[in-house]
């Protein structure tokens, strides 16, 4: 039996998405003591999962033999409170990767168009070819996404606009202006998928509740980065109740385990742990942007938790670099070969990041 002979021929074209590596595999290979190696490579919180989580995940596994609650109605409302919304303009994913693949099944058919930024994170991509749908790419500029010209790309065929923001890889974001001419000149048959799984970083948000409830948008949210619960797997969407509905309709029964229903809620009560996350992410954003500018590398400002760098050939540092016990991310991905991408760490894993590329480069 040849089983590609008997797919979906579109299935076979569709890229498989590559993740940063994880800290044991690349052990085996180098033949490296997995202690010993720094990963920063897929934007993880470098303290770790936010205490309180912790001790409520702890809790809840002694109802694991349990299904847990399929409409995660505490979190749910603990959530609308906290952010000032009502429970039906909240649903949940197994992360916010999720909630894109809830948006496809719901709104888009073979045919129709996506707008994209080209250097966006590549799940949109990978999503319009699953559901048979024209990515339609448009160009960033100086790292971030154009919104004049994606306004210009929507036609009468395009269903959704995603816009990263921050944007993954990049770590820019839209000026807040910006975002809300194109929120008020989005045309009714678009919907804008807002895509905040970084918002938290930022001091000075755009006010994207306010879109949600009042436009034809759709905003994106994990656990995974401030609170710490990547592999959690949980993130939500926040919109107007009709487009709620719908999602819920394409949503598939308890997809967001009773573990990761505990672990956010009690995250969303710690506010020391997200301050200090913080902190640890602007120091050593500082000291990334001291370290590459000493070492003559060109860098992108970033207002997340991670820092574009251009090495020359970035593959070839990315395979020299795990050689000395530090993973980062390659972008030739997201077309940018001549890149890395680093997540701030902790300022020893952040020392040891800046000693190992010193010693690549030369």
């Amino acid at each position: 039996m040849n089983f590609p002979t008997l797919a979906n021929k579109y299935v076979c074209d569709i890229p498989v998405y590559e993740p940063g590596r994880p800290i044991e595999e690349v052990a085996r290979e180098m033949g490296l003591k997995p202690a010993g190696i720094t990963k920063l490579a897929s934007n993880e919180n470098a303290l770790g999962a936010s205490p309180k989580a912790l001790a409520a995940m702890r809790a809840a596994l002694k109802s694991a033999h349990l299904y847990p609650d399929g409409g995660a109605f505490y979190l749910r409302h603990v959530l609308a409170k906290k952010l000032g919304v009502e429970p039906g303009n909240l649903v949940f994913g197994s992360g916010s990767n999720e909630v894109i693949e809830f948006l496809f099944h719901a709104f888009v058919a073979p045919g129709d168009e996506v707008v994209v930024g080209d250097c966006a994170f590549v799940i949109y991509k990978f999503m319009c070819a699953m559901f048979q749908a024209r990515c339609v790419e448009v160009p960033f500029q100086n790292f971030t996404h154009d919104l004049r010209a994606m306004r210009v790309a929507i036609s009468p065929k395009t269903k959704l606009v995603f816009i990263a923001n921050p944007n993954n890889p990049t770590g820019t974001r839209v000026p807040n202006a910006e975002l809300d001419w194109f929120i008020r000149n989005l045309p009714p048959h678009v919907i804008c998928v807002l895509d905040e799984a970084y918002i938290e970083f930022l001091d000075d948000p755009p006010p994207s509740i306010r879109y949600a409830l009042n436009h034809n948008v759709v905003l994106l949210r994990t656990f995974s980065k401030i609170v710490g619960l990547a592999g959690l797997r949980i993130g939500y969407g926040v919109a107007q109740p009709d487009c709620i509905k719908l999602l819920e309709r394409v949503r598939q029964p308890f997809n967001v385990n009773a573990v990761a229903l505990a672990g956010a809620q009690a995250a969303l009560g710690d506010a020391a742990h997200i301050r200090k996350t913080k902190t640890l992410t602007k120091r050593g954003l500082r000291y990334f942007e001291r370290e590459f500018t000493r070492l003559g590398l060109e860098w992108v400002p970033s207002v997340a938790n991670f820092m574009l760098v251009r090495l020359g050939d970035g593959d070839r540092v990315f395979r020299g670099l795990q050689q000395r016990g530090v993973i980062v991310r390659p972008m030739r991905g997201y077309k940018l070969p001549e890149w890395v991408r680093v997540t701030v760490g902790l300022p020893a894993e952040n020392e040891k990041f800046i000693g190992a590329l010193q010693e690549e480069l030369r």
